[in-house]
């Protein structure tokens, strides 16, 4: 008789544990999320009053250029005269008035001289994010940049804010820990990217194509592994596609050998966007950030250790002036100089021996019809080995990217080799009537990714993106390597290792500046002279949710692929741009002139980069306020024009630098792809019309001239007056 209630209780037992793992597998694949950019602003956005006012936000206002270098002039002064408590900060902060500007860091007193805490040369990712958390945690921090803000890798990369699939791969196969913990060490990092700035970053769902059917569960596995390692730090799961349904979310895929498709989630971002952001948001906390000024050598004392830098301002060689040299006195010297690395490692130590092993990737830029709006695809084994992406991004498809060892240069030139190749592996995987043509790259460029070399390695393509950090005999701390995703983690180990070297002191921050330009919210996290990165949000991101752009529309009368632009790009700081944009003096859209027709580039953005984001030349603007040289290099060298016009009103240009601006961002276009025909144009030629003309490959790309007809001239192989439907041998057609 006992053994009847346990026959009974063993299945029971035993469905109930599969249903409860079942159970619980749903949940965690299904469970609740919140997607960034999703949730309602933190900061509301203006409304009209019941009288009909209406009140803009209020943002506080950085200092501008010109005081950011009497700051680090004054750096160099005599031990003699103090620092004083900046009793404006506040009040400037909350109004807006740049004459009382922002205040991060608070001023001890005590102090001896006026010399920085840190200077941090480089103005890439990794530069600025280690003045952000230098100066989040109390030190007083400068950071100066030889060009402009990402000028180099940190504008140049595949626009993905990723753990790395491929990375993961070699990790399993290899059993290399390094790698692993590179994988997992990103995918935190991916999540805190893409919540304190979520108005320029998002997540991408990005396709894995299947072609045989034992890759399904070897793909499956692999994302699935991917999704366990990011654990609450993932948004969406992976999932698999039939053919049909990959067909249905990738139209422009080849049926043939189409088994199915994995689709997994990783982050995408407007990279040059966000490392402006990251440098303005910095400058607001209190650090001086200054760009196109140059480190020209490095200072010792009598010991042999570093205290400062001479340093020129590279924008009055522009205007024509021979630059005056200063020097900039700090207790500790930063080499964040990504690519560049050896170079300012050599000022320090000439004989040094090179740490970075510099690698090549170049990317295309095709229509968006290339690809849907809100899917990428990656092929995990091109032909010879390596992995492409094809991602949507700013309305055009980018691809890319080649790996090669390269000599370093400022504006690296794409190759006709490396270009064919990633048009010849795109064409691999798209339906065959879809014709890939040379002719539909709208731009091309090379990006030089500063890998840390291995000795061990002859190839590039196996060099971990690992950072590294060091600290020189002198004190020189260079922090090195890396990659996009993880520019956070770097800066936070960069400083604590700055901190135990130079022994500083960081403190709280009790006068914080009032990012959003509202009191209804503290800004940051608690900042207590720790790290705290990972929750200060950046410029912009506040007030920015999905619906902004309406706000804006309903106000401003801006077109909507306008304000869509605008909120994506600059946040809740859209306000601003759209207020410092003309009239159209059209019924709609009321205000916002476009820069180019083909994209919603509009005046303000020139005058608010100008203004806000320190842009000196049209090429700060054209390629990284705006990224127009990037998506489209002919539509940027027609919009320069503009912009030169635009920009002289704002910083007074005489004839002279506007025609040095006119050469020198041509001769940059030159590195985003634009055709060698076009390289002599003048700027009479632009506003004439003639940049528009095409050669004759142009000509063969499109039926251009032919008038309207059941069959275009040009598609007949028939001479004009022959009869297509008779034979070309009949009498009526002789």
């Amino acid at each position: 008789m006992a053994a009847t209630p346990r026959r009974f209780l063993r299945p029971f037992l035993y469905t109930s544990a599969a249903a409860i793992t079942g159970g619980s597998a749903l949940y965690y694949v299904y469970r609740p999320r919140t997607i960034p950019g999703s949730e309602p602003a933190s900061v509301p956005p203006p409304r009209y009053t019941e009288d009909g006012r209406f009140s803009p936000p209020r943002f506080p206002l950085v200092k501008t250029r010109d005081e950011q270098i009497s700051d680090l002039r004054r750096s160099s002064r005599s031990n003699s005269i103090a620092d004083t408590v900046d009793t404006k900060g506040v009040l400037g902060a909350l109004t807006g008035n740049r004459n009382e500007g922002a205040v991060g860091r608070q001023i001890n007193q005590e102090d001896d001289d006026e010399s920085y805490d840190l200077l941090v040369i480089g103005g890439g990712a990794t530069g600025s994010g280690i003045a952000l958390d230098a100066a989040t945690r109390g030190l007083k921090v400068a950071l100066v940049e030889r060009e402009d803000f990402a000028s180099g890798t940190s504008s140049k990369s595949t626009k993905l804010v990723h753990g790395g699939v491929r990375y993961l791969e070699k990790a399993v196969w290899e059993l290399d820990y390094n790698q692993y913990k590179l994988v997992k060490e990103a995918l935190r990092e991916r999540k805190y990217f893409l919540d304190t700035a979520p108005h320029l970053s998002n997540w991408l769902p990005i396709m894995i194509p299947v072609q045989k059917w034992w890759q399904a569960p070897y793909f499956w596995a692999g994302t699935k592994f991917y999704d366990f390692l990011a654990g609450s730090e993932g948004i969406e799961s992976s999932y698999f596609l039939t053919k049909s349904k990959a067909l249905e979310a990738f139209p422009m895929l080849k049926k043939e050998n189409l088994f199915g498709a994995l689709v997994y989630y990783d982050g995408a971002h407007n990279d040059s966007r966000m490392n402006v952001s990251i440098a303005m948001t910095a400058a607001l906390y209190g650090a001086t950030v200054v760009n196109h000024i140059e480190v020209t050598s490095l200072e010792k004392d009598a010991n042999g250790k570093l205290i400062g830098a001479r340093v020129k301002d590279r924008v009055q060689e522009k205007d024509g002036q021979k630059p005056q040299e200063f020097s900039i006195k700090a207790k500790g010297i930063i080499n964040a100089t990504g690519p560049f690395t050896d170079a300012i490692r050599k000022m320090d130590e000439p004989h040094v021996p090179e740490i970075v092993a510099p690698s090549s990737g170049v990317h295309v830029i095709l229509p968006g019809y290339y690809s849907p709006s809100k899917m990428g695809l990656i092929d995990p084994k091109t032909s010879d080995g390596r992995v492409i992406f094809f991602l949507p991004w700013q309305g055009n498809t980018i691809a890319g990217t080649t790996d090669a060892p390269t000599a370093i240069s400022q504006n690296p030139i794409a190759g006709e080799e490396e270009i064919n190749w990633i048009l010849s592996e795109i064409q691999a995987y798209l339906a065959p009537d879809l014709n890939v043509r040379r002719g539909d790259v709208l731009a091309a460029w090379s990006g030089i990714r500063p890998l840390v070399k291995d000795p061990h390695s002859k190839n590039t393509e196996s060099l971990v993106r690992n950072h590294l950090i060091t600290v020189s005999d002198s004190g020189l701390l260079t922090c090195a390597g890396g990659k996009w995703t993880t520019y956070r983690q770097m800066g936070e180990e960069a400083v604590d290792e700055a901190i135990k070297r130079y022994k500083l002191k960081t403190s709280p921050l009790l006068q914080v500046p009032r990012v959003s330009g509202s009191e209804m919210i503290d800004d940051a996290a608690p900042l207590d002279g720790t790290c705290q990165t990972h929750q200060v949000r950046l410029v912009g991101a506040h007030g920015f949710s999905n619906t902004l752009f309406i706000n804006l529309i309903q106000h401003f009368g801006l077109e909507s692929i306008v304000a869509k632009h605008l909120t994506e790009s600059y946040g809740d700081r859209a306000w601003t741009v759209a207020a410092l944009s003309a009239p159209t003096e059209q019924r709609y859209p009321v205000r916002g002139l476009k820069i180019s027709a083909l994209y919603p580039f509009i005046d303000g953005e020139i005058r608010y980069a100008v203004r806000h984001e320190y842009a000196q030349t049209a090429v700060d603007v054209l390629a990284r306020r705006t990224r127009l040289a990037f998506l489209n290099a002919q539509a940027a060298l027609e919009a320069l024009p503009t912009v030169i016009d635009l920009m002289t009103e704002e910083l007074g240009w005489s004839k002279k630098r506007q025609e040095k601006e006119w050469h020198d961002t041509v001769r940059f276009l030159a590195s985003m792809g634009l055709a060698k025909s076009k390289l002599s144009v003048t700027r009479k030629d632009v506003e004439n019309g003639k940049a528009g003309e095409y050669d004759e490959h142009e000509r063969k790309l499109y039926s251009r001239h032919d008038r309207p007809a059941d069959m275009m001239e040009s598609d007949s192989k028939f001479a004009s007056g022959e009869k297509p439907v008779i034979s070309r041998d009949s009498p009526v057609n002789k």
